[in-house]
């Protein structure tokens, strides 16, 4: 199979501003994103994925900070509970509510993509949109029902 050559025909001639010369001197064109693609919900739950293994890793470091406070002792725990009981804490604590929501749902998204499933466009939206905007009532629910339960209270 060959390829035309980046140099050849209307890629020299072209005057429109679609070609680049690249940096070795070859005229390439323009990546189709910048005239025809625009924004799509699959692209906003890969880039909330991926914001989300960020967020998991600060709720990491927060609970080897609360496994410390185990390993320090019963007055270094009270002062970190009484920081996760303050409207902070449960701040925090709602929000780490949604990472989790929504890691297990885009994890969920993407194991079922890897067995094949779900790569038509219509679920792969259908997907992506659960991903992207389930997480925030799953968490409200969670946290209703943990107020609701007496578990937490102000």
């Amino acid at each position: 199979m060959t390829h035309p050559s980046p140099n050849s025909g209307d890629a020299r001639d072209d005057h429109t501003g679609r070609f680049v010369t690249q940096p070795n001197g070859h005229r390439t064109p323009l990546s189709p994103h910048m005239s025809i693609w625009r924004w799509h919900v699959t692209m906003t739950a890969s880039i909330l994925f991926r914001a989300t293994i960020i967020a998991a890793t600060v709720g990491a470091v927060i609970l080897i900070g609360w496994l410390a406070a185990l390993a320090f002792g019963p007055e270094v725990y009270a002062c970190v509970s009484q920081c996760a009981a303050s409207p902070l804490g449960l701040f925090v604590g709602f929000g780490l509510t949604v990472v989790l929501f929504s890691f297990i749902l885009n994890g969920a998204r993407h194991l079922t993509n890897d067995t094949g499933r779900g790569l038509t466009l219509k679920s792969a939206v259908l997907l992506s949109n659960i991903a992207v905007w389930a997480p925030v009532p799953l968490a409200v629910l969670f946290w209703v029902l943990l107020f609701t339960t007496g578990r937490v209270s102000l």
